[in-house]
Parts: structure tokens; sequence; C-alpha cells
């Protein structure tokens, strides 16, 4: 085995932390990927990882070593798109992440477009409410509901998308609506995790934030919208996510006047990936996407009257 492919072998061990699940993204036998980091390590005479029977971590010098592999890699891949050109067509692997039930709403439909327009073309993609680090885990393209919190990425913004408050008609035939974000203690609330992952939720145009006491914690978006409409009680989604069911009357909207701003989605990634035919065809696709199909706030029944 070439030191390059080891070195890529080792770059997603370290990612992954786990040798099991390197070798599953890799599409290797795990024998294959122990035995090329073992080598690793024989032929620099250090230990790259401490493993347990639980994880594995990097060492000191792992860590070094990490940042020097994922140098040459990206020098190595950006060779190769120099010679391609910077206009050769897309080939070989765009990673891809995006949320959950964005990425399944708006994303997979254009990566299926992408994989049928260029037959050379293979996309991985992820979904997943969690922030996945572009540069830790090897992603092309990123697609972020908030703030970016990493400066260094180039951003093109898709829209935007507001916090909205919903319940179920039935659950409001037998709790008071609420007057004020206040009023929020005296109902049972359902809490998204990947909504900032906090159970202080934010109103108004200063997002002055209000304390709430959840019933139910989920850890997806569906399972928080269902619970919501099975009548078990207010949730905080995004307007995107409940557009359908609010238009439907499945859902009401609560407190839309406390609402606060709305949220850029943006499509995200590493300045270095510029020249990448795979990123400049994906953020073409996605951009005139939502130029044909805006992001529009989400509009339903009105609001139950607060009793």
């Amino acid at each position: 085995m070439d030191n390059l492919e080891a070195m890529r072998i080792f770059a997603a061990v370290a990612a992954q932390g786990s040798f099991t699940e390197a070798a599953r993204r890799l599409r290797l036998s795990p024998s294959v990927v122990t035995r090329s980091v073992a080598q690793i390590e024989a032929r620099l005479g250090i230990m790259l990882l401490n493993r347990t029977t639980r994880s594995v971590q990097l060492t000191e010098r792992g860590q070094i070593y990490l940042e020097d592999c994922k140098r040459i890699l990206d020098d190595f891949e950006m060779a190769e798109r120099r010679v391609r050109g910077e206009d050769a067509n897309p080939r070989g692997t765009l990673r891809v992440t995006a949320p959950v039930l964005f990425g399944r709403l708006y994303v997979l439909p254009i990566v299926n477009a992408l994989l049928h327009e260029h037959p050379a073309l293979s996309i991985h993609l992820t979904l997943s409410d969690r922030n996945v680090s572009l540069f830790e885990d090897g992603v092309d393209v990123a697609v972020r509901v908030g703030e970016l919190a990493d400066s260094s990425m180039i951003a093109v913004t898709l829209g935007l998308a507001t916090p909205v408050l919903v319940a179920s008609p039935a659950y409001l035939q037998t709790r008071p609506a609420p007057a004020s974000p206040a009023a929020l203690s005296a109902h049972d609330i359902i809490l998204f995790e990947g909504i900032g992952a906090t159970n202080e939720w934010p109103f108004g145009a200063d997002r002055k934030t209000m304390r709430v006491e959840p019933r139910l914690i989920v850890n997806g978006a569906d399972a928080a919208i269902a619970a919501a409409q099975a009548g078990v009680g207010i949730a905080r989604t995004l307007s995107y996510q409940v557009s359908d069911a609010v238009r439907a009357g499945h859902l009401t909207l609560i407190l839309q006047e406390f609402a606060p701003p709305p949220l850029p989605v943006s499509v995200a990634y590493q300045a270095r990936r510029i020249a990448s035919a795979n990123v400049a065809v994906f953020v073409k696709a996605i951009r005139a996407y939502f130029k044909a199909n805006p992001l529009v706030q989400v509009h339903g029944p009105q609001e139950v009257p607060h009793r």
C-alpha cells in the first residue's frame, strides 16, 4: 500500500475515532485499516493512536501527523484539479452534509439530479442535525441553517428560515393559547435538540431568551413535529419544516408576534475547494434551485385566540 493511501486511511480513522467505522466508510476490511495504521506507526517508530476497547484517540504526535496528512492530501487533490482544469467535468466523490429534514426535502432531489447529469460523479450525502466539521470530517460542502461559526468558509445564502412555535388544534382546545413567552410555563413543551440544543428559547427582535422545561425531548425534527401533531404539546421548529402541516390545518402557529429574526440558510465550503468542479457544480445547482423555488415564510390558519 502506498504512503498516500495509508495517509487517507489514518485520517479516516482519526476523524471517525474508530477503525471499524473508518473501514466501513472507506469500503475496506477492518484488518486492512488496522494493518495500514500499524505499518505507519512501525515505520515512524511512534504511537499515533491510543487504543482502548471503547475508543481510538490521537496522541500528541498523532495530532501533528494528522495535520500534515490533511495538508498533503489536500495538496494532492488540488494538483489533480489543476491538471484537469477548473472547468473539468465533475468526477470522483463529492461529500455533502445537510440537516436531516432540510436535506431530505431539498438537498436529496438536487443530489439525485446531479447524479443523473454527471455519470462520473459520486456523492456521499450525510444528513445530520449536528454541525459536521468540514475540515475534520473531510466534507466538501455543507448546507447550514443559522449563522456560521467558521469565518474561514465561503458561504452563499440560499434563503431564510424563521423559528416558529406550533401546536395541534386539538391541544389548543384543551389548553389556553399562550399570550406571551412567559405563559409557556403553563404548557407542555416539546424540545428538538437540533435547534440550538438548549431550553433557552429566543423571542423578539432582541432575541431575549425564555427558559422552558420540556416534557418531551427528541433529537429529530420529524419526531418533534409528529409529537406536536399528536397533541403532546408545543414544539419549536423552523418555518420550512412545518409549512405543509400549517397550511393543512394540522398545526397552528403560536406567538408569531414574538418570533425572533429569521436564520440564514447557506451552502458553505472551504476556500481551498473553490477550484473543485464537484463543489462548483453542486453550488451552482443548489443556488439555481432556491432561486427558482425560494424558501417562503410559513402561512396557514390564524392563531387560536388567547383565552
